[in-house]
This record gives structure tokens, C-alpha cells and sequence, in this order.
């Protein structure tokens, strides 16, 4: 049996231009896939797949693919490729607030309906962090080895003076993979009364 990396792979491709319709289309049915979980980056993708792994989900198996974007730009072609007028599976996500506009016109255009997308009000690193409290982000932070970073960052003359929830929002995307990494920990913290309700409603439509 097909392997959904495998799948998201010749997806990926197809979205970049390549041909490769008749290869995904197959692999969908191979993997009796009917949702598509569109996501703008691999820290959103992070955090769905651990809070999925912490209900003891195996959304694969439930026929979910998770699929991230690569930016919120990509949303009409990855809509058109896998929605209604390409695979027709079902459609749902999460979008930012500041881009729920450009999510909505481009699912529009591609007939698929927006009510099953769920908005961050900035993104979901905020609404994680606001989950958990700073004080608790912060005690990640330093079992992972990062206070140091975060210290030398805290003394950012930039830094000086702004909140402490935007202050880690922003140190989370300062090194690369970071934002991933600390996608899965900070969901992996959350007792499960103070899942973000994006994330929580996200996964309760699946």
C-alpha cells in the first residue's frame, strides 16, 4: 500500500508545475484518502500531528492527510489540485486572521466551501503560547537547552519594552527548525482543557 509521504511528495511536485495529477489521484485512492488538511507551514503541520498523536489518533488510517503549504500564498493552488475541481476531497485548516480574506476567495474560486477552516489570531505559536501562559513557554525554553539564546535574544535592544507573549512569538521563528521543533513541545505541554480552540475545533471536524 501507498505511504502518505509518498502522496504529499507528488502533491508537492504537482503544485510546483510538475505533471503529476494522474500519480497523486492514484495514490489518493490507494490510501482511501478523503480529507485534506491544508496548513501554511511545517510548525502548523508540527503541532496538528502531535496533538492528533496525543488523542491516540492515527489520522492516516482515518483516511486524513496533512499538508503543509509551504505559505499562505499557496492556498488557490493547493485548493484547485485537491479540492473539487481536482482530487474532491474534502478541505479544512487553519489560516491566520490577517489572511482569512485571502483563504476565503481562493477556496471560493475553487468551489470548496471555507466554514471547515479554523483562524489563529495571529498564528498558531500565539495561540500556543497564550495557552500555556509565558511563564510556562518559558520553563520549555530552558529544558530545552535554549535559555542562553533566549537571554542573549531578551537583550536585543528591539526586544526592550515589548510584551513577553510577543517577545517568544518572535524568538520561536529566529532559527530555522525552531518554530517546528517547539510546534510539537509547546503541544505537547498543553493540558487538554487549554488546547487553543482553532487546533481543538481543527481536529474535532476530522
Amino acid at each position: 500500500m501507498a505511504d502518505t509521504r509518498a502522496f504529499l511528495d507528488e502533491v508537492g511536485r504537482w503544485a510546483a508545475g510538475d505533471t503529476g495529477g494522474d500519480t497523486a489521484g492514484a495514490l489518493s485512492v490507494s490510501l482511501g484518502l478523503r480529507t485534506a488538511v491544508l496548513l501554511e507551514g511545517p510548525s502548523d503541520h508540527a503541532a496538528v500531528e502531535a496533538l492528533a498523536a496525543a488523542r491516540g489518533r492515527d489520522l492516516a488510517a482515518e483516511g486524513v492527510c496533512v499538508v503543509s503549504m509551504g505559505g499562505a500564498m499557496s492556498i488557490a493552488r493547493y485548493a484547485e489540485l485537491l479540492g473539487p475541481p481536482g482530487l474532491d476531497l474534502r478541505l479544512t485548516g487553519l489560516c491566520d486572521v490577517r489572511e482569512q480574506g485571502f483563504y476565503e476567495r481562493g477556496l471560493r474560486r475553487a468551489g470548496a466551501p471555507d466554514q471547515d477552516f479554523f483562524v489563529c489570531v495571529a498564528d498558531l505559536e500565539d495561540e500556543l503560547i497564550r495557552a500555556l501562559g509565558t511563564a510556562r513557554v518559558e520553563e520549555i525554553i530552558e529544558a530545552e537547552g535554549d535559555l542562553r539564546p533566549w537571554q542573549t535574544f531578551l537583550n536585543q535592544p528591539a526586544q526592550h519594552g515589548r510584551p513577553r507573549h510577543q517577545q517568544l512569538r518572535r524568538f520561536l521563528g529566529t532559527k530555522k527548525g525552531r518554530k517546528i521543533r517547539y510546534g510539537t513541545l509547546l503541544v505537547e505541554a498543553l493540558d487538554g482543557a487549554r488546547v487553543p480552540a482553532p487546533l481543538e475545533d481543527l481536529l474535532g471536524s476530522l
